[in-house]
C-alpha cells in the first residue's frame, strides 16, 4: 500500500512538471518581444533572459522536448508497472479479465490527468499572460538548458541538418510588418485600449508613407500665384479673393517661379503703411520632385526651418506641377481640417436618393474611406492616378461627355459636368454587392 501511494505521488509530480514544461514552452513562444523589452526596461531583469530564449529557441525547445519525452516515458512506466497490479488485486475477485481492465483503467486515468493537468490547463494559463509567465520561468529554463546541454547540442544539430536537407532555413524572420501592427491596433480597439481616432491616425501614417507628394499636392491648374508682370491692383485683388496664406511668385510663366510670399508679410507691410513691393518680401521656396515620398517631405520641412511650410513640386523636366503645404501633410495623418487654404477642397455631397455628387478632384483614398471600399481600382498603380477623375480617364480610355455613365464593381458613375476637358462633377451610386464589370465589355460606357 505504501509503495502504491508513493507511485501515485510520483505520477502526479511528473504530470505537474510536464504541465510546467508545456506552460513554459507556450509562454515563451507566444510572448511579444516588444512587451518583454518594455518589462526589461522597467527593471525586470529576467525579461532579458526570456528575450534570449525567444531569439535562440533551438536549445530551449530541445530542452523542453527532452523533458516532456522523459516525463511521458516515466509516467507510463510507473502507471503500468506499479498501479495496475494493486488495482488488479482489488478487482480480480469481482471482474473477469481483471489484468486487462486494470491496465485500461490506469491508462485512461493517467492519460486524462496528463491531458488536463499536464497540457490543456497550463497552456491556457500561458496564453492568458504569456509575457509574465515567460519572465518567471526564463531563469529556470535557461539553467535546465545548460544542464541538458550535450543532449540539446545533438538534437539541435540533427534538427538543423534535416532542415538543410529539406531546403528550409532555420533562421527565422521575426520582423514585425505593418499588417501585423494594424491587426494589433484593431485588436486593441476591440478590447477598448485604443481609441478609434488613434487607430485611424496610425493607419493614415502607414498610408501616407506609401504616397508620393504628387498624390496629395494641389495640381498646377488650381494654384493661385502672383505674377510680377501684373499690376499691384491685380495682384492685390487676387490675394483678397483667394483667401490663401501663401502664394508662389513668378514672372510671366508659372514655370519661371521666383519664390513664395506669405500673406502675413504682406499685411505687415500694409500695416506699416509702406509701399508694397512683392520682390522685397519673397522667400526662397522648398522645391521637391513629384516622386518624393510624402513622409520624406515632412522630414525636409523639419530640417529646413528657413523655408516656409509650402513646397513647390516639379517634374523631371523642371516644370512646376503643383504645390503642397504642411497642412496637406497634416490632413493626410489626421483627416480633413477646415482651413483658410482649403476653401475649394473637393467635396462629396450625399443626395436624398443615397447617391453622391463628388468633385472630380476627390482623392481615391478618401473615396475608399467614404464607401468603406477595400479593393483597388483597375490599373491604379500602373497609371498612378490619385483622383476619381483620373480613374475615369484611365478606365474609359477617353475624355467622357456630360451624361455619360458606366458601372464598375459595385458603383455606377455618371458624368454630371465637364469643365472643358476636365471632369468637374460625378454622380456616384453604390449598387451594393454586385459582380464586377456589369458592362458588356470591361471599360465600355453607356
Amino acid at each position: 500500500m505504501y509503495e502504491t501511494i508513493i507511485s501515485i505521488v510520483i505520477i502526479v509530480v511528473l504530470i505537474v512538471v510536464n504541465g510546467i514544461f508545456s506552460m513554459s514552452e507556450l509562454a515563451v513562444v507566444s510572448s511579444r518581444k516588444g512587451k518583454l523589452q518594455k518589462m526589461y526596461n522597467d527593471g525586470k531583469k529576467h525579461a532579458k533572459t526570456a528575450i534570449d530564449l525567444m531569439e535562440n529557441p533551438n536549445q530551449f525547445l530541445s530542452t523542453i522536448q527532452i523533458g516532456i519525452t522523459l516525463i511521458g516515458i516515466l509516467t507510463g512506466a510507473f502507471g503500468g508497472a506499479t498501479l495496475s497490479d494493486p488495482l488488479n488485486a482489488i478487482i480480480s475477485p469481482y471482474i473477469p479479465y481483471s489484468e486487462i481492465v486494470s491496465t485500461i483503467v490506469v491508462v485512461i486515468i493517467t492519460t486524462y490527468l496528463s491531458l488536463v493537468v499536464g497540457e490543456l490547463v497550463p497552456k491556457r494559463v500561458a496564453l492568458n499572460n504569456p509575457e509574465n509567465i515567460a519572465v518567471k520561468v526564463a531563469k529556470w529554463m535557461k539553467l535546465l538548458s545548460k544542464a541538458s546541454g550535450p543532449f540539446v547540442v545533438i538534437l539541435s544539430k540533427s534538427t538543423n541538418g534535416l532542415l538543410r536537407l529539406m531546403g528550409i532555413s532555420h533562421e527565422e524572420n521575426n520582423a514585425i510588418t505593418e499588417e501585423e501592427i494594424e491587426l494589433m491596433i484593431e485588436e486593441g480597439r476591440v478590447e477598448g485600449t485604443i481609441e478609434k481616432e488613434e487607430e485611424d491616425i496610425i493607419k493614415r501614417v502607414f498610408k501616407l508613407d506609401d504616397q508620393k507628394v504628387d498624390m496629395i499636392m494641389t495640381p498646377r491648374n488650381e494654384i493661385v500665384w502672383i505674377d510680377l508682370e501684373d499690376t499691384p491692383e491685380e495682384n492685390q485683388n487676387k490675394i483678397i479673393e483667394s483667401k490663401r496664406s501663401i502664394f508662389p511668385v513668378a514672372s510671366g510663366e508659372l514655370d519661371d517661379f521666383i519664390g513664395v510670399v506669405q500673406a502675413k508679410d504682406i499685411l505687415s507691410v500694409l500695416f506699416k503703411e509702406e509701399d508694397l513691393e512683392i520682390e522685397d518680401i519673397i522667400k526662397d521656396p522648398l522645391v521637391v520632385p513629384e516622386n518624393l515620398e510624402a513622409l520624406e517631405l515632412v522630414k525636409q520641412f523639419k530640417e529646413n526651418k528657413e523655408y516656409v511650410h509650402m513646397s513647390l513640386v516639379v517634374d523631371e523636366f523642371g516644370s512646376l506641377t503643383g504645390l503642397i503645404t504642411l497642412n496637406d501633410l497634416l490632413e493626410g495623418i489626421v483627416g480633413d481640417i477646415p482651413g483658410i487654404d482649403e476653401t475649394d477642397d473637393p467635396i462629396a455631397i450625399k443626395r436624398n436618393d443615397d447617391s453622391w455628387l463628388i468633385d472630380g478632384r476627390y482623392q481615391i483614398d478618401r473615396f475608399k474611406e467614404l464607401f468603406d471600399f477595400d479593393g483597388e481600382f483597375p490599373d491604379e498603380k500602373e497609371d498612378n492616378f490619385t483622383t476619381i477623375a483620373g480613374f475615369i480617364l484611365s478606365y474609359c480610355g477617353k475624355i467622357p461627355t456630360d451624361g455619360e455613365t458606366f458601372k464598375w464593381d459595385r458603383f455606377c458613375f455618371e458624368i454630371m459636368d465637364m469643365d472643358g476637358h476636365q471632369i468637374d462633377k460625378i454622380l456616384v451610386t453604390d449598387l451594393g454587392d454586385k459582380p464586377k464589370y456589369e458592362n458588356n465589355e470591361e471599360g465600355e460606357t453607356d
